[in-house]
């Protein structure tokens, strides 16, 4: 007897390729997500999450490169990966003007639904969600992870395999994106394959598996605590007026130490950190003003990947927008 083929992916990805204008969004990107996982994107806004998310739900087409949804190829069979799809956008997607029910009922429409079977699916999706009191109520009265919510129930109206969300906590409150974290977590139990982008290091820290990209590179992947592990011991970081004269101090006095001032700061790794602390402001009195010691973070790695933060890579492009 023949041995059963096995499964195909969620979203197998390989060497994927793209550019704007004839600059560069994409440099050969590859991945691969289970049935059933949460797979996050984390990074800072243009670093090309927008534009592999415009791949993957068929907006656009790579211009190199081969994405399998489910084992259907995203270009050549375009319509076959659609109908295995559910897709949140950051913008919301709602129609503010019409009820809870009415914006799903048109949704179901978008897919052949109809008649009883839809109304069946809408009052189990509401159910489901906890939105059954909010049927007739307008989205436009509703709070934003009610929305969000709301958006979501519309997504897996159809009852799609993958279930692709961008950016889906902004503009939520802490409340909030915990209730979605959990909603997603129940979801992918159940058997949906959950793929998201994000900024947010809570919601990139609750995906079973995640790629760090920046500047069109996937810098890093893997589960988010085998990610912080490899940085390696404790974090220390340390601030002062002079940081290069910190780390000159730091190298020539406790060279395996490996110091580097990153942002403004220096920064090392360490087992048993905290150990070094006194040792440190013994050493040298009067240069450092304020030292920390942490367990290492998605930021932290993202720092070691890249050098630099991806908090100031969210800044700077604020910035050059005029949003902050």
């Amino acid at each position: 007897m023949a041995p059963a083929a096995a499964s195909p992916a969620g979203v197998e990805a390989r060497g994927v390729e793209f550019s704007y204008r004839g600059k560069k969004a994409l440099h050969g990107v590859s991945f691969t997500v289970a049935p059933g996982e949460i797979f996050g994107f984390l990074g800072p806004n243009g670093g090309g999450k927008s534009t592999l998310f415009r791949i993957l739900v068929t907006l656009t087409s790579p211009e190199s490169g081969q994405v399998e949804v489910f084992g259907h190829d995203l270009v050549h069979e375009a319509a076959a990966v659609r109908r295995l799809l559910g897709v949140v956008f950051q913008h919301p997607g709602l129609d503010r003007e019409l009820t809870v029910a009415e914006n799903l009922r048109h949704h179901g429409h978008l897919y052949g639904l109809a008649g009883p079977d839809l109304t069946r699916r809408i009052d189990l999706t509401l159910d489901r969600f906890g939105l059954a009191n909010r049927k007739s109520q307008k989205v436009k009265e509703l709070s934003g992870g009610l929305a969000r919510r709301t958006e979501i129930a519309k997504a897996l109206l159809p009852a799609p395999r993958l279930l692709l969300l961008d950016e889906p906590s902004t503009g939520l409150d802490p409340g909030a994106r915990n209730d979605l974290a959990n909603l997603l977590a129940e979801l992918a139990r159940e058997g949906v394959t959950v793929l998201l982008t994000t900024h947010f290091m809570e919601e990139a820290d609750r995906c079973h598996r995640l790629a760090l990209i920046d500047q069109g590179r996937i810098v890093a992947s893997g589960e988010p605590a085998a990610l912080k592990e490899e940085v390696g011991g404790d974090v220390v970081t340390l601030t002062g007026k002079d940081p290069a004269a910190l780390v000159a101090a730091i190298a020539e006095r406790f060279p395996d130490l490996a110091p580097a001032e990153r942002q403004g700061m220096v920064q090392f790794s360490r087992e048993r950190a905290h150990e070094w602390v006194a040792r440190l402001i013994e050493a040298l009195p009067g240069q450092i003003e304020a030292i920390t010691v942490s367990r290492p973070s998605l930021e932290d790695v993202f720092l070691r990947c890249t050098g630099h933060r991806l908090a100031d890579e969210l800044d700077s492009v604020e910035s050059a927008m005029g949003t902050r």
